[in-house]
């Protein structure tokens, strides 16, 4: 077996119908995580199982609950729910295992399976690892006596519970009434959860995205395609919009002009208001090497640092855990403030925006660019094989940009996790040069 043969950055993901998504393998997943999970004492295990709005959910879900109760294990069905939702209730159910069905911000096609432990946090690679070794093994080891067959059942008012404990992060003394908010929820997990919590809050909430028909998932919606939501915003004169991914872990804002906020500007918002509150732990914010330069030095200009890991949130949070920071996250708007979650949360990140947006007083446009981004370029190069980043030219090549670039900039090159692309970044002051940077380093990559 390959060192990870079945789960990638973020759980398991492809598209449906085909390996590693079919019914069989989401079978053996069921199987094997039930086997790991399930300890030696005679109590009742439990897993929790929710999803996004996926056609093919349909079909994994069902693969799954066999493989886990054929185990011995209980299961509890949230149905469409978002992924943050899902590791908060694990942990309030004391449940052994979450799992959630979801493919994020992928297109319908794809799916996906995340697994969270009893903590609630994502599982470590080496319990990935020990998982997909019994996942190789014989459908028939370890399989329960028919008297101890696993059983299930769903749960009618998870949506309802997470709800509640969204809006107990939102400041007790603050109320949204008098805003009016758009809220785009990618015809995905939070089509219900979402504007009802900014409803309850006092909002007046004007939603889009919230008519899934299984196919429509991030279709020209959510937070990859924030378009819909700016023009909506435009139109009603809202003051904010905010729009979820899929599987509702990231997020995107817009202010009441229209204007697109990133997750470096979101943080910067928050990273600010926690200090200033002296609520921020770790004496900073955690992002990936992706993050941009000009949020690096508005922290340092607060006296805060920017701590940054490999792309993926997982590597973000476990160096807030580490580090003991509550604040971290991604450019493209995974958030994670682990105050309130174990995971990105793009609803409770919204409302702690929204905080910061009532406390102030301020218009959005006036909290929205809390500094000037550096310019960014990034450019996608396909390779055909082998390692181009060990090639002799490609260092030299990057060396020299270093070198060019003077520490007025930094450059990122790495391979992507999910295709055959070299992604390389580079940012600094002077646009002309960052562009001749990723040129001389693409010409090299393309050149091995």
């Amino acid at each position: 077996m390959s060192k990870r043969a079945y789960f990638g950055t973020d759980g398991i993901r492809g598209q449906a119908n085909k390996h590693p998504m079919t019914a069989e393998v989401a079978l053996r997943v069921g199987l094997a995580a039930g086997k790991l999970f399930r300890s030696q004492d005679d109590r009742r295990h439990l897993v929790v199982i929710g999803k996004d709005t996926r056609l093919s959910g349909y079909m994994i879900e069902p693969a799954l609950v066999a493989g886990l109760t054929s185990v011995g294990m209980d299961v509890r069905l949230f149905g469409p729910l978002p992924t943050p939702a899902v590791a908060m209730m694990t942990r309030s159910m004391r449940a052994d295992l979450g799992i959630m069905i979801s493919a994020s911000h992928n297109n319908f096609a794809d799916n996906g399976i995340k697994l969270f432990g009893p903590d609630g946090y994502k599982l470590s690679d080496e319990q990935e690892l020990k998982i997909e070794a019994l996942m190789d093994e014989g459908l028939q080891e370890g399989l329960a006596a028919p008297r101890d067959l696993g059983r299930v059942k769903r749960i009618d008012d998870a949506q309802a519970r997470y709800v509640e404990i969204v809006k107990a992060t939102f400041p007790r003394h603050l109320s949204l009434s008098g805003l009016r908010i758009v809220i785009d929820c990618a015809n995905g997990a939070a089509y219900k959860v979402a504007p009802t919590a900014l409803y309850e809050l006092g909002a007046e909430v004007i939603s889009l995205g919230v008519t899934p028909d299984g196919t429509n998932i991030n279709e020209e919606c959510g937070s990859t395609h924030p378009d819909q939501m700016a023009k909506l915003v435009r139109e009603y004169r809202a003051d904010i919009g905010i729009a979820l991914d899929g599987d509702a872990d990231r997020l995107v804002i817009c202010d009441e002009k229209g204007l697109v906020v990133d997750g470096d500007q979101i943080m910067a918002i928050i990273a600010a208001a926690f200090a200033k509150a002296g609520a921020l732990k770790g004496g900073g914010v955690v992002a990936t090497v992706m993050s941009n330069l000009g949020l690096e030095r508005q922290l340092g200009g607060l006296g805060l640092t920017l701590e940054r890991t490999s792309v993926g949130d997982r590597y973000v949070m476990q160096r807030m855990r580490e580090g003991g920071f509550n604040v971290g996250g991604e450019q493209s708007g995974h958030l994670i403030l682990s105050d309130f979650s174990t995971t990105g949360d793009g609803l409770i990140a919204a409302l702690q925006v929204l905080a910061v947006m009532v406390e102030s007083g301020k218009p959005m446009s006036a909290l929205a660019r809390q500094f000037e981004p550096v310019p960014q370029l990034l450019e996608n190069v396909r390779f055909a094989g082998g390692k181009p980043l060990e090639a002799k030219a490609v260092k030299e090549a990057i060396a020299d940009g270093e070198a060019q670039l003077n520490g007025a900039g930094r450059i990122v090159v790495r391979a992507s996790g999910t295709e055959p692309l070299i992604r390389i970044m580079a940012e600094g002051d002077d646009p002309a040069l960052v562009r001749k940077v990723v040129g001389d380093i693409a010409a090299a990559v393309k050149a091995v």
